[in-house]
């Protein structure tokens, strides 16, 4: 049977779906411009189960394993459930490690870049910038030869592997596990209700997987090759936060927030969970964008590929939960403040990582 996802119309019927989806989490409990930040939610993760000590952005999202479960049951239903793997896999674990860092001195992934910019968010714009000018980077070496080798079938039980992982996580949850770290006040403590985000991240994994909803991908096929086709869902996905944030409310334009208080004095806040400190807005998502791009996906698509069977992004998404860990532990995460104490340091070492790790696997002829 044709997939009519993977035609223009559908892709742009997926993306829409998903953005739709986004700003209702956000009205149903999760954090302001953040209906889903695969970034920070496998953050959030990471302090629930004891991997950084900041108790304000600790939680089991169910949104993350909904996705990866969603992409599972739709590929074995479809017979795209194929274990593979074995390419370059401690290039891939550092790949997501770095990707975290960057997206968290930003503070968000791709999707909550374009979540931001659909809220209002105007730092946001230099995030995407930021974003496209790393892919860009990416793309040039992947235009000269860059690769990190092929991959090989593996057994079925191997692809199972991350999907098992993510349910223990989920039951965890659900049956309050008493070690489980989970935050009582800040982003980690908004949350929708653990049935309505395990559906949510149930619908978004099998759409995107049928669509292959791809925010990095979008912006590399544009470079590479002139193919609009995955942007035109990432552009439907915007729109639709857009639309349903002025519908619900939640449309808040400018680099900051106006507050009036009871005396009716004025003031500025930071957008939600964001700063403006423009150039590390930029400098950090030109990491992401570039470790997105040298490992071959943002970070939803790659949740979306572990659940087919990919180990190799199972490995990248292992690396950002542990990037995440290191980031929260060595004082780089930013906040409403700016970014950490040594955020800087880890922006720069991650793009030196990056720039070495494109040019030693770049095989096929010399850079001019």
């Amino acid at each position: 049977m044709k997939n009519i996802f993977k035609s223009r119309t559908g892709i742009i019927i997926a993306g829409s779906v998903i953005g739709i989806i986004a700003a209702l989490l956000q009205y149903m409990g999760n954090p302001p411009n953040m209906g889903f930040c695969i970034a920070c939610f496998e953050r959030d993760i990471a302090g629930a189960i004891g991997l950084h000590r900041a108790d304000v952005v600790q939680y089991v999202r169910p949104e993350i394993i909904g996705i990866m479960i969603g992409a599972l049951l739709i590929s074995m239903i479809k017979g795209e459930f194929r274990p593979r793997g074995g390419s370059s896999t401690v290039i891939r674990f550092f790949l997501g490690a770095f990707a975290m860092v960057g997206a968290l001195v930003f503070l968000g992934c791709p999707w909550r870049a374009f979540i931001r910019l659909a809220g209002g968010d105007w730092n946001a714009v230099l995030g995407i910038l930021g974003l496209i000018v790393g892919i860009g980077i990416g793309s040039f070496f992947i235009k000269k030869g860059y690769s990190l080798g092929r991959n090989y079938s593996q057994s079925k039980a191997v692809g199972f592997i991350m999907p098992a992982f993510m349910i223990v996580l989920f039951l965890m949850l659900v049956f309050g596990f008493s070690k489980l770290m989970l935050s009582e006040k800040g982003p980690g403590s908004m949350h929708a209700s653990i049935i309505i985000s395990i559906i949510a991240g149930l619908i978004v994994g099998g759409l995107a997987q049928r669509s292959r909803f791809c925010t990095m991908g979008s912006i590399r096929d544009i470079i590479l090759v002139k193919d609009f086709h995955l942007i035109s869902g990432v552009a439907a996905f915007t729109l639709a936060v857009f639309i349903m944030n002025l519908i619900l409310g939640q449309f808040h334009p400018g680099f900051t927030l106006s507050v009036t208080d009871a005396a009716g004095v004025i003031t500025s806040k930071p957008q939600a969970i964001a700063h403006s400190m423009h150039l590390w807005n930029f400098l950090g998502m030109v990491l992401a964008g570039l470790a997105f791009s040298l490992a071959g996906g943002c970070p939803g698509r790659q949740l979306i590929l572990t659940g087919e069977g990919d180990t190799d992004s199972g490995i990248f998404v292992l690396g950002m939960i542990a990037g995440a860990a290191f980031s929260h532990n060595f004082a780089m995460a930013s906040s409403g403040k700016g970014i950490g104490t040594f955020g800087a340091w880890g922006t720069i070492i991650g793009l030196v990582f990056c720039l070495i790790i494109a040019y030693t696997m770049t095989q096929k002829r010399k850079l001019s």
